[in-house]
């Protein structure tokens, strides 16, 4: 028997993970953006971060996710610590919420809810209504594995063993509290954790002030996690917020044991149903630390600052700045911190192609080596974007999120090639040039400084495009397509027209001025490469310019399936 029941144990418990693992990833990429904006929003005072955390904690039902999602903010520098810590207080309290609702027995909701998700997923017009659609499923499986965690427990209520075992394990407050916080941080869920101690109240297997104990165990467990996975070793600031956190579920446990016995007489006779009664006093634990440490949160600020000071660090360009770990679970914020840091990559190829035309028309030879040395940033953020959005697919994306990670690594891609080129051809042009000691001539110089100026231009309008996706902009980047070839033949017909005049400048640099002209021509075609899939999906491909042999080979959807396994 008691085999038995561990094995419906550890069944329901896993079903009860799923489902809570559905619910949390259909609620982000649904509103992925939108509960972001929700927490942003809570930076006004402690009470509007207390609110935050509370919302968003509500929608994830998990305040690990929330607590890693502000830590990323607070260690970015863009959360103060005293509303961060205000939104962790909201986020204890809104993952009880959902605790409450499942104590009352809605079992017989969850045919209903498996139907409605099943056809929303299914049929579902937009990707929101598909997340929809797996919401309700996850919710169903929660309560079928309630419903199972129940009925399987029911009949092993008078089973010796049984009821010894967990009577040996329990019988102890300090000892639940250590194994209720190793399940919660094992499980990643404080809920589920909850749950199953519910479950266990419910069918007498264990007494009121054990399941008292375990709920605490499970409170401290769900701040554990964020300490390890929040924190950076590289940056002790980067551990405030989540060391905060535990330190205030752990002062609240440490006062509430010695109470646990006065507890349990005072609240038994107030509600015989156990089950009831766990989901209580994890909701009534919660808010009375929020009510005491929203008092607090200055001097616990003051105390978290001294304890892991700021660290000044060097600028280490190359590594990204935006590609937070903790947003893969929300894709739609995932691609956003990929998109700005694709954008951060072209801000380097920008200024790349700034100093290269400088390095050229001044003979600065220390302008060349610092675009060389620029390069291998832009190398290296290529490989970080590749990497991040790659994990990202490993996930099943919707059609919008999977068409926007293959235009992110797209155009990551295009940049770091036009990095090449300016590395590869137009550095060695330069440096060449510096060694032979020779000048364009004024009219030469002239016509490469406009021709350059027009493709700084154009990279201009293709960051607008890769970041709006407007089809008017992306027109008009296509369109100056063949403005550039038409521009091209012409500077190179004037070069001849110099070159038959006899002018010294232009016969002694005339294979510089050709080449420079076909590689910024060449930079040209893969900044147009941002268009063709905004054009694509406003079905508007008869715009499509027919591409040369310097056009750059745009991903597949396919392709990036394929890179992603």
């Amino acid at each position: 028997m008691a085999t038995i029941v561990l094995l419906d144990l550890m069944g329901g418990v896993a079903l009860l993970l799923w489902g809570l693992h559905m619910v949390q990833s259909g609620i982000s990429r649904a509103f992925g953006s939108d509960l972001r904006r929700l927490l942003a929003e809570g930076l006004r005072n402690r009470f509007s971060a207390f609110g935050a955390g509370l919302g968003l904690t509500t929608l994830l039902q998990s305040s690990t996710a929330t607590g890693l999602m502000t830590a990323s903010f607070a260690a970015q520098g863009t959360l103060p610590l005293v509303p961060a810590l205000a939104i962790m207080l909201g986020a204890n309290v809104g993952t009880t919420l959902i605790v409450q609702v499942l104590a009352f027995n809605m079992t017989a909701a969850a045919p209903a809810l498996f139907i409605l998700g099943l056809l929303a997923f299914r049929f579902g017009p937009r990707g929101s209504i598909k997340n929809i659609g797996r919401v309700m499923i996850g919710l169903g499986l929660m309560l079928l594995a309630l419903h199972i965690l129940m009925t399987s427990l029911a009949p092993a209520e008078d089973a010796p063993v049984v009821r010894t075992l967990l009577g040996a394990i329990t019988g102890d407050p300090v000892l639940c509290i250590i194994i209720a916080a190793a399940l919660t941080w094992a499980a990643h869920s404080s809920v589920a954790i909850v749950l199953l101690i519910m479950s266990l109240a419910y069918s007498n297997f264990i007494t009121s002030m054990a399941a008292f104990a375990l709920v605490l165990g499970a409170n401290l467990g769900s701040a554990i996690n964020p300490v390890f996975e929040g924190g950076r070793r590289d940056d002790p600031a980067s551990y405030r917020l989540p060391v905060g956190n535990l330190l205030n579920r752990l002062i609240g446990v440490v006062i509430v044991v010695p109470f646990l016995p006065a507890l349990d007489e005072v609240l038994r006779p107030l509600q015989p149903d156990l089950g009831k009664l766990t989901a209580q006093f994890h909701i009534a634990f919660n808010v009375a630390l929020a009510i005491v440490f929203m008092a607090l949160l200055d001097p616990l600020a003051w105390f978290l600052t001294r304890l892991f000071p700021s660290q000044p660090k060097a600028d280490n360009q190359s590594a990204p700045r935006y590609l937070d770990e903790s947003a893969l679970e929300t894709p739609s914020l995932a691609l956003m911190d990929a998109a700005r840091e694709t954008l951060r990559m072209g801000d380097f190829i920008e200024n790349m192609l700034r100093n290269v035309m400088l390095a050229l028309m001044t003979g600065n030879r220390a302008l060349v080596n610092t675009v060389s040395r620029t390069d291998n940033i832009v190398d290296n953020l290529n490989e970080c974007i590749k990497l991040y959005v790659t994990k990202l697919t490993r996930e099943s994306l919707d059609d919008r999120d999977g068409k926007r990670a293959m235009e992110v690594i797209s155009f990551a891609i295009n940049l770091e090639h036009i990095g090449d080129i300016i590395d590869k051809n137009l550095c060695e042009l330069a440096a060449k040039k510096i060694k032979r000691r020779i000048e364009f001539s004024p009219d030469g110089a002239a016509e490469l400084e406009a021709f350059h100026k027009r493709i700084v231009d154009s990279l201009r309008l293709g960051f607008s495009v890769f970041m709006s996706g407007d089809a008017a902009d992306a027109h008009k980047l296509i369109a100056q397509k063949a403005e550039i070839r038409n521009a091209e033949l012409a500077a190179a017909e004037r070069h001849f027209e110099r070159l038959r005049e006899g002018r010294s400048q232009s016969i002694e640099t005339t294979s510089l001025h050709l080449d420079v002209l076909r590689d910024l021509k060449r930079i040209h075609s893969h900044i147009c490469s941002v268009a063709y899939p905004v054009l694509e999906s406003a079905g508007e491909t008869e715009a499509f310019v027919q591409l040369d042999e310097s056009d750059p080979i745009t991903l597949s959807p396919a392709s990036l399936k394929t890179n992603s396994q």
